[in-house]
């Protein structure tokens, strides 16, 4: 009988342990999903959003805590997948838009990151194995590297950097003019990392299974001991942050006596991509009466931007072979217009010149360009001072990779996209008594190319973009929140001439000076300063240094970690 309450008692031992292991399970699962979740929430809404058009910036410096916790916590076997599902629900939420310019615009976007974090995931947690008590430190090193090389090569992207939230805050920005957008950057991140650490702390200190148990000034006491534990790092981030700070209120640049020239930015609210002569004569007609607006009602205007492939007929090409007759007559009709006004154009067009492919043929190769005419001089015939876009958006502009996924290519060609050959140098125009650069649409994203203006003597940057085909504010809130950084990396004005938003003018310290009602037709009139021998600064110099700094100190980090643990495995094989 004895044996038998014995038996019984074993068995329900060992069921109230399997139950508990379950529950465990199912906890550990619950939590683990919640923490996915969170994390692509709060990357999404830190950036200009559908919520909130200009972001909720204070998030992004708790953005990641949930990423990090769930690197860490997430075994080897699996933590590559929550890095993939982190990477296509983040840039699927924020980047939703994508949707609606290409049919695989966000699913290629969105499986690229997938990718992506499927291989930073397993980093972030090689970190916090390699380094138990520090990994937190080395995590944040590895966030900065990637998101530094994820705006390299073919595909670089510089959407969703934390910095970019932080694009209405002109004191804090300020330091972009030494470090570009990674110092900022580091900051932010900082903070995530630091967080995460201290909660991962605050549970190891008090213990798991009470945690349930934990009333709130418990909890809050084991919060307070695991912070005190950092509370020098935190003292260091302290006083980086004041810095930084105090730096945005000395570092910005007076031009309040520098000459200016009074520019027009033409909004057209129109989508280039709709084709046919009856669209086409119809924007034409919209740009020349808001430009005839803005002259009459501004005296002055010395120079006209009209927006990325503002007139979409070839000009050159039309002009010259004259076998459409529809759109020679359009282009007739564009280049009378421009003979006849007292002020010099910069426009948007596809430009053909004959040339060599990568085939090594001779044929007609089409550059999306920006064309610089100036009345009486180089209109008819028309011979314009011609910038060919140099990078081109991966996938829908340019797709260098036919021969290797021929299939992919074909998709690509059917989706409504454009190919173009990418230009090769950073023409910098110069019209209206003033030099600038013209990054055409997604090159304002790109610190690099404002800076190759800026270097060969450019003293503004005029933007043209269309982000018509978005239909989404947030869209063109996230770009406009890029291209506010390269006036302040370089300190020069920017200029923004855009089909539908957001135009704008930007001051050389980052700080928007002027903006116009998106989705409407309209028109901006702005004086731009002109810089006279403008020195530069050291992100002129030096360009992404601290981008590049980031990623060998992460390897480095890394690298000493593995043969730490190699050293230490070599001696207990010996003993």
């Amino acid at each position: 009988m004895n044996g038998r309450i014995a038996v019984q008692k074993t068995i329900g031992s060992q069921c109230a342990t399997a139950h508990g292991a379950a529950l465990n399970r199912f906890a550990g699962c619950a939590l683990s999903l919640a923490l996915l979740l969170c994390a692509i929430v709060l990357f999404a809404l830190a950036h200009p959003n559908f919520f909130n058009a200009r972001g909720f910036p204070v998030l992004a410096y708790i953005a990641y805590v949930p990423v990090f916790l769930l690197a860490r916590k997430a075994p080897w076997k699996f933590v590559w997948l929550f890095g993939l599902a982190f990477g296509f629900g983040a840039y699927s939420f924020y980047a939703y838009w994508l949707s609606t310019f290409h049919p695989m615009g966000l699913i290629v976007i969105a499986g690229l990151f997938a990718l992506e974090f499927a291989l930073v995931f397993p980093a972030l947690k090689a970190a916090s194995v390699l380094f138990p008590r520090k990994g937190w430190l080395v995590q944040w090193l590895v966030w900065l590297a990637y998101e530094y090389l994820k705006t390299t090569g073919f595909t670089g992207f510089h959407y969703g950097i934390a910095a970019y939230t932080h694009w209405r805050w002109t004191r804090l920005i300020q330091i972009a003019d030494i470090t570009g957008i990674w110092g900022l950057n580091a900051l932010i991140v900082f903070t995530s990392a630091w967080f995460s650490q201290t909660l991962v702390d605050a549970r190891r200190m008090y213990g798991s299974s009470a945690a349930c148990a934990l009333s709130f000034t418990t909890v809050c006491r084991s919060l307070c001991d695991a912070a005190r534990l950092h509370r020098v790092s935190a003292a260091v981030w302290f006083v980086c942050f004041c810095g930084v700070l105090a730096y945005g209120f000395i570092a910005p640049v007076d031009y309040s006596q520098s000459p200016t020239v009074k520019a027009a930015l033409i909004q057209p609210n129109s989508d280039p991509w709709l084709g046919g002569i009856p669209a086409i004569r119809k924007d034409l007609d919209t740009l020349i009466s808001l430009t005839e607006r803005a002259r009459a009602e501004h005296g002055g205007v010395e120079l006209v931007v009209w927006p990325e492939t503002a007139f979409v007929p070839r000009i050159t090409m039309h002009y010259q072979r004259r076998n459409d007759r529809d759109r020679y007559e359009l282009v007739e009709k564009l280049l009378t217009y421009i003979d006849g006004a007292r002020a010099d154009f910069v426009l948007g067009n596809g430009h053909a010149e004959q040339g060599y492919t990568r085939e090594g043929k001779l044929d007609m190769l089409d550059y999306n360009s920006a064309l610089l005419f100036s009345p009486k001089k180089n209109v008819f015939p028309p011979e314009p001072v011609v910038y060919k876009k140099t990078h081109l958006v991966p996938f829908t502009e340019y797709f260098p990779f036919e021969k290797r996924f021929p299939a992919l290519y074909e998709k690509l060609l059917n989706g409504d996209t454009h190919m173009w050959e990418p230009g090769k140098e950073p023409v910098v125009f110069g019209a209206a008594g003033i030099r600038f650069g013209t990054p055409i649409c997604f090159e304002d994203t790109f610190g690099y190319i404002a800076r190759r203006f800026v270097q060969n003597g450019a003293q503004a940057i005029v933007n043209l973009s269309n982000d018509a085909w978005s239909k989404s504010v947030s869209c063109q809130y996230q770009h406009l929140s890029m291209a506010v950084f390269r006036s302040v990396e370089n300190r020069v004005p920017t200029a923004r001439s855009t089909a539908s938003g957001q135009t704008a003018f930007i001051d050389p310290n980052g700080k928007i000076i002027a903006m116009a009602e998106p989705f409407v037709e309209t028109y901006l009139v702005v004086d731009i300063p002109k810089r006279e021998n403008a020195p530069g600064t050291r992100y002129t110099t030096w360009g992404d240094w601290f981008g590049a700094v980031s990623v060998f100190a992460a390897l480095a980090a890394l690298a000493a970690g593995i043969a730490s643990r190699w050293v230490c495995a070599m001696r207990k094989k010996r003993i």
